[in-house]
Parts: C-alpha cells; sequence; structure tokens
C-alpha cells in the first residue's frame, strides 16, 4: 500500500510515545525520520541502552536522530533535508522555534491533559493526587511559551477510584495514540479550527515530581495520602518510614475517614494481617508495600517476617 502523502517527522522518548508512533505507521503514514534522546549507559556494564521510540522506530526500519543539541547547526541542516510537511511530538524535550517553526503544516504536541489544566512535566501523577475524577488528552500546535498552544483536539478519560499512574497511563496512551492519527488526518485535510487556550481560567499545573513529592505526610486526610499513593504507583511510590526504615507504598485503601484523638502516623496493627496509620483525618489500610533493601509485597507478607509496635 503506497504511503500517505505528506512527510512527517516525529520525535519522543519514552513508551508512553510509542503507541503514537505505531498508530501512525499502522495508518500508513510516512514517518520521514525520528528524533529521539540518545541512548543510555545503564547497569553494572554501564551498556548502552536505546529509547521505546529508537527500538520502535529501527524495528520499522525508519531513520533516527539523536542530536545532543537541538540548536546545533548540523543537526538543523540535516533535520531541513528531511523535507518534512508535519512534525508530531510525544513526550520529547522543549524544542527551540528554529525546530518547531521549520515543517510547513507546523508541529503540534500530544498532552496528557485536557488543557490548559495540568500544564507541566507530570500531567498524570498530578491529576491523580489532586483528586481528580477525570482528565483526558490533547493535541495542540507549539508555541513558544509550554503547553500553551492552540488547541487542535481534546478527548476525555475518566479517573476510577482504583486508578493509580501505570492504570491511567495505559488509558491515557491508547486514548492518545488514537487522538495523534485523527489530528494528523484532521491537519492533512484541512479540516482544523484551532482554538486558543482559556488563560483566564483557573488552572492546576503538574511540576516535575521529585523524591520529595512523594514523602507521606501524615498529618493531610486518609483520601488525600492515598491519592498521593495512587498517582505514584508503581514508580517512583509515595514513602514514609517504618522500623527506622524507607518504606514504599504502592497500594492502600481508606478504612475510616473520621477525625480521631490519636496522633497522625501512629501505627495500628495484628502483626498478622493488617496495619493501619492514623492520619489527621481518618485511616489508611496499607495494602501492598517495599521496605528498603527488600522486595515488594503484599501486607500479609511483610508481616510475616516485621514486627510492628502499635
Amino acid at each position: 500500500m503506497e504511503k500517505k502523502d505528506i512527510r512527517i517527522i516525529f520525535m519522543g522518548t519514552p513508551e508512553f510515545a510509542v503507541a503514537p508512533l505505531e498508530a501512525l505507521i499502522q495508518d500508513n503514514w510516512n514517518i520521514v525520520a525520528v528524533i529521539t534522546a540518545q541512548d543510555k549507559l545503564q547497569g553494572r556494564g554501564r551498556k548502552p541502552r536505546s529509547s521505546a521510540v529508537k527500538e520502535c522506530a529501527v524495528k520499522h526500519g525508519i531513520p533516527v536522530l539523536q542530536p545532543a543539541n537541538l540548536k546545533h547547526p548540523d543537526f538543523i541542516e540535516t533535520l531541513k533535508s528531511y523535507k518534512a510537511d508535519l512534525q508530531v511530538v510525544v513526550a520529547f524535550r522543549m524544542l527551540p522555534e528554529v525546530v518547531w517553526s521549520m515543517p510547513p503544516m507546523g508541529t503540534f504536541n500530544l498532552h496528557a491533559s485536557l488543557l490548559p489544566d495540568y500544564r507541566g512535566a507530570a500531567p498524570i501523577n498530578w491529576a491523580i493526587i489532586n483528586g481528580e475524577t477525570k482528565t483526558g488528552v490533547t493535541t495542540f500546535f507549539l508555541k513558544h511559551e509550554i503547553d500553551t498552544g492552540s488547541i487542535l483536539f481534546q478527548e476525555e478519560v475518566p479517573i476510577l477510584s482504583e486508578d493509580n499512574l501505570g492504570d491511567l497511563y495505559e488509558k491515557l496512551m491508547v486514548k492518545g495514540a488514537k487522538l495523534v492519527v485523527k489530528t494528523v488526518n484532521a491537519i492533512k485535510s484541512g479540516k482544523i479550527e484551532p482554538q486558543d487556550q482559556d488563560e483566564n481560567k483557573a488552572i492546576n499545573h503538574a511540576p516535575k515530581i521529585f523524591k520529595e513529592t512523594g514523602k507521606i505526610d501524615w498529618s493531610k486526610s486518609a483520601e488525600s495520602i492515598n491519592n498521593l499513593i495512587r498517582g505514584l504507583s508503581p514508580y517512583p511510590a509515595a514513602w514514609c518510614t517504618i522500623n527506622n526504615k524507607s518504606c514504599k507504598i504502592f497500594k492502600a485503601e481508606v478504612v475510616d475517614d473520621t477525625k480521631s484523638n490519636a496522633l497522625p502516623g501512629t501505627i495500628k496493627t495484628d502483626n498478622k494481617s493488617y496495619v493501619h496509620f492514623q492520619t489527621g483525618a481518618g485511616v489508611l489500610s496499607i495494602l501492598e508495600l517495599q521496605l528498603e533493601g527488600k522486595k515488594k509485597m503484599g501486607i500479609g507478607d511483610f508481616l510475616r517476617g516485621n514486627t510492628l509496635v502499635s
């Protein structure tokens, strides 16, 4: 089957970007090159590890560019040589204007939120941490300020009470892949009506996640702490200190949401089947955790090897 007749350059790095790239390939679009991060040295042998997007591109025989500097004249000249009509960006670093303004049809980005809400590096995490019941995916044309360009399309995705970061990541990845294909088809056919983002709307932000982001503050409500755990599970995980060791918490549930006279952080356990933490409002039951230096396990297995003081 003949390739569809516009030249596309795709930019992305992690697994989240693979689904849209695969979807464009399956829809027979002409991906003339892929731009991704440089290989990283990993493991004891310090062997180079390719990005998920590079592995996908190599599998399909698509040329791969891995520039250290997106403004370097050699890279700019190479990019021009591909004569791309359109550039598609998914989970990649910030682009200089000389790059995003190059193709005549523009450069659009897929963002994992309903813009302008949750602009920033970690929109999926923060939507769950903040207790949202819905989020979504947005395609938009790039401009100078990050995540502020004109919106092309949006699709909503509900956030279920049991969803964690991993669950929502998968849902948005699938939905986002379809939206990228829809957006490319619409741009090609001229059936787009870009809409400016509402800059007067009160919005949440989605800054990068750091280790301190995941430190559990037991003075907060059980619901709030549970949202933090869900929003950081399975990685990098919320954490606290148990038996004087750092402990990652992957799953919990609220068993009581009323206030108590007990001090936040107080542990109650039978050392057999449950560990309950008193919070600033309510009680949180820990279901899955990983003590420093140990493997991830359910609470029953954990208590068979560890004794806690109530």
